[in-house]
């Protein structure tokens, strides 16, 4: 299959939601956080939308059982981001071209910064485009490290950075554009030799340049999409900031 697809990442339960839902079907503004996700990637005419469902996956198939264009594929285990996509390696061995990789608790994903994205991915043809964003207060978020020509290096963990890396301001958002052949190749090299004992797909933009591929880092991203749901009170944040663009009845509004 050729086109554009897309990865939605809907697995976690999202302990510190204080709710017994999945995280992505915790409400913001009377609908699910996905469902905002769904519509921005079905706005950015995406062909094939895979959502990676785990923690009480059939909740989550339910709550989307009128979005017919749908493809489920279960995690069983969470161990990881990365691990995530590698379940999802059927789809991609079938699929041909850009592949589009977002978390599915970002009700305030924008449609111009998905079109940016694949845009950008169409006329440069890199194996992999991270979506980045300079925070003022980046605390919590991976940095982006850049050469001295400015191009992508990698992306540290603030537990990993040191204090020089802590002054920076760009930061991963978890938005990612991967070509599907080299995002397999990626996949096929991620290792979970960490703390957490998890695959990350963080690693996997470090993994193709050190194989010589072409990595973009683009700071497209909106302020707003800098907005991470981890918790009640940041739920809140968000919610204020869709009230606030009076956006919260559906993602093309945003």
């Amino acid at each position: 299959m050729n086109g554009r697809m897309a990865i939605v990442l809907a697995a976690g339960k999202g302990t510190r939601m204080n709710s017994e839902l999945p995280k992505v079907l915790v409400s913001a503004c009377g609908r699910p956080m996905i469902e905002y996700v769904i519509d921005a990637l079905e706005q950015a005419e995406i062909d094939k939308i895979v959502v990676v469902v785990g923690y009480r996956a059939n909740d989550v198939r339910e709550a989307l059982k009128r979005r017919h264009a749908l493809t489920f594929v279960d995690q069983t285990q969470q161990l990881g981001t990365g691990h995530a996509v590698m379940v999802c390696q059927k789809e991609l061995a079938a699929h041909h071209g850009p592949v589009l990789i977002v978390t599915g608790d970002s009700p305030l994903l924008q449609v111009a910064s998905v079109q940016k994205l694949l845009q950008s991915f169409e006329q440069e043809r890199p194996a992999c485009i991270l979506g980045t964003l300079h925070k003022s207060d980046p605390k919590g978020l991976g940095r982006i490290v850049r050469d001295d020509q400015g191009d992508f290096l990698g992306v540290i963990e603030e537990k990993d950075a040191t204090p020089e890396q802590l002054a920076l301001t760009e930061v991963n958002m978890s938005t990612y554009v991967f070509d599907s052949e080299d995002l397999l190749f990626a996949l096929e090299q991620l290792k979970n030799d960490n703390a957490q004992k998890e695959y990350y797909l963080t690693d996997c933009p470090g993994i193709l340049r050190r194989a010589g591929k072409k990595i973009l880092a683009l700071p497209v991203l909106k302020p707003c999409e800098a907005l991470s749901v981890n918790n009640m009170t940041e739920l809140g944040v968000v919610e204020n900031e869709m009230r606030k663009m009076g956006c919260y009845a559906r993602a093309e509004n945003l």
